[in-house]
């Protein structure tokens, strides 16, 4: 019985404890004091109603629980795919569409929906690796710009401004030549916001400061009657239960545009949910199931688009809330999914009197808290070339537009992983008195010994570096003190050779023999002496030239007379 149980039992739950219960349900209440503020916040950036951020934890949260493997992934509303999902829509300008409009609301459910669809296909084909393709310092750069682009896109709700249209920079630009028109009253709720978050945050950590203005500020804001006083209010906020259904009013003429914004998205949410999962699932011993996880964020994502709302992630910053707060398993995320479902069923009349600009002041902070100077300071001290890119990719996100960032994010990891494919180390490795390897970098006029050239090269061999690896030791040979007589490839970091590899190495083997230079290759495992074979290198190496270690082969060569002998 216990056995058909554990079977239904959702992974995420699995092995729960008794003594658990208590700190995973204040958890729950801690996270969703936290996140009601936040996810009314970010339907700022994805232009949708208030209501539609708080429908965002609610089913697809819980789908998460049920389906995904993490314990403590928090799923919901995320300020980089809410930039990339309004940007996107914008720059599709698609006919009849505006920002808040019910139309608009179908098209981001509608993104969710094809989100779900994309993350089955990642499941199915097993390509959680695609997250590993945004590297850490372009993932870095990427959520700065989209931290700038956020924080400055809340200023004109704060200073009771308009927003400019156009680029990032003619936004700004707007906003500089209208300060004269700043509502002082406005700004004094944003302000409020600000002081009271950051002190809490200083003082009392453990409160969450946001839940607390969003609540004081409605008070003064009802008790003054502000919305009289030209500061603008959320009014009357729809809630009840979210709607259940396909979006609706989709022309299908327009999915080639959404399918690029929906996998922009699709690449964040892959990226940042499996690196979220993966960190926290280290620190308390546990395994990570990326492509688990797969399917709860698929599952996420369908929820979020048939429940109209539109596309979620996981959050790195509720999930390090849930884990301060000791929660342990995914029960904390559904007890937070209960308490938003109550606000939403009965509580949202007393949103009415919100000001805007304490939902733009909760943005406000979480924007510049995406900004890491320090993270760039780290790259730029350790990897300069590394940081450069980062620093690119936020530029463009600002200057182009965070969907744009997106796909350079993804290209300039792939290119970085080339380069560092391209022209890896390599090392001229000698054997010492005690018999162990020294490794002198691999420049003209090096040499392991007398005569003897041992070689290794720290990457795989493909078409781009194949040539530069042939040019490498051609270029040793030639300028070696002494004339090579052997030539030891150290294999122990070549764990492939494509074909145009596979060809280059055949021309190297034709060189060597005009040379007269004896050849012979070292710690060359089962998997790559099998592609050799089946490149027929392996009938122009016989077997007494393939040695298990470095020692055996730099013996052999020692065991040789100094007359050269041919290969």
């Amino acid at each position: 019985m216990s056995s058909v149980l554990s079977r239904f039992t959702p992974v995420s739950l699995r092995g729960y404890k008794r003594a658990w219960l208590s700190t995973d349900v204040i958890a729950g209440l801690t996270l969703a004091a936290v996140a009601i503020p936040e996810t009314m916040g970010y339907t700022s950036i994805a232009e949708t109603p208030i209501v539609t951020g708080l429908y965002t934890v609610i089913f697809p949260t819980l789908l998460f629980a049920l389906l995904g493997a993490s314990k403590l992934l928090v799923v919901g509303a995320d300020s980089a795919t809410a930039a990339i999902l309004a940007a996107g829509l914008l720059s599709a300008n698609i006919s009849g569409v505006t920002p808040g409009s019910p139309e608009w609301l179908a098209y981001t459910s509608f993104i969710a929906l094809i989100c779900g669809g994309l993350l089955v296909l990642a499941r199915v084909l097993r390509l959680g690796f695609l997250g590993d393709f945004l590297s850490a310092s372009v993932l870095v750069g990427f959520l700065t710009g989209v931290g700038v682009q956020v924080f400055s896109g809340q200023i004109p709700d704060m200073l009771g401004i308009a927003k400019g249209a156009g680029t990032w920079l003619e936004q700004q630009w707007y906003m500089l030549t209208h300060l004269n028109e700043i509502s002082w009253t406005t700004f004094a709720f944003a302000a409020a916001t600000l002081v009271i978050i950051m002190g809490f945050k200083k003082f009392l950590p453990k409160v969450p400061g946001a839940i607390v203005a969003v609540i004081l500020l409605i008070v003064v804001s009802a008790a003054t009657q502000a919305s009289t006083h030209g500061v603008a209010v959320v009014g009357a906020v729809t809630g009840g239960f979210p709607p259940i259904g396909l979006p609706q009013g989709i022309d299908l003429g327009n999915f080639g545009s959404v399918v690029t914004i929906a996998f922009s998205c699709f690449i964040l949410i892959i990226a940042q949910s499996a690196a979220t999962s993966r960190s926290f699932a280290m620190k308390h011993g546990d395994n990570a199931d990326v492509n688990r996880d797969l399917i709860g964020l698929s599952g996420a994502n369908f929820a979020a688009g048939l429940s109209g709302t539109f596309v979620v992630n996981g959050s790195p910053t509720k999930t390090q809330i849930l884990d301060e707060q000791k929660g342990r398993t995914q029960l904390a995320n559904i007890t937070m999914s209960a308490v938003v479902l109550l606000v939403v069923l009965f509580f949202t009349g007393v949103l009415t009197d919100m000001p805007k600009a304490v939902l733009a002041g909760i943005v406000f902070l979480i924007g510049v808290d995406l900004i890491d100077i320090q993270g760039l300071k780290r790259i730029w001290k350790r990897r300069r070339g590394e940081a450069i890119i980062a620093i690119i990719t936020a530029v463009v996100v600002c200057a182009v537009g965070v969907e744009q960032g997106i796909i350079l994010a993804i290209v300039l990891s792939l290119l970085d992983l080339i380069h560092r494919q391209y022209k890896p180390n390599d090392f001229v490795v000698g054997i010492n008195k005690s018999g162990d390897p020294t490794y002198q970098v691999a420049a003209p006029g090096t040499q392991s010994a007398p005569g003897l050239l041992v070689f290794r090269y720290d990457s795989d061999l493909f078409y781009a570096n194949a040539n530069r690896f042939i040019d490498d030791v051609e270029s040793l040979i030639n300028s070696a003190p002494d004339p090579v007589r052997w030539l030891i490839l150290d294999m122990g970091a070549i764990a492939d050779v494509d074909y145009s590899a596979g060809i280059a190495l055949g021309g190297l083997l034709d060189f060597l023999k005009a040379r007269n230079i004896h050849f012979a290759m070292a710690r060359a495992d089962e998997g790559l002496m099998k592609t050799l074979k089946d490149y027929d290198l392996d009938k122009r190496v016989a077997s007494d030239q393939i040695y298990g270690n470095l020692i055996d082969a730099v013996n052999a060569f020692r065991a040789q007379p100094t007359t050269p002998s041919p290969s």
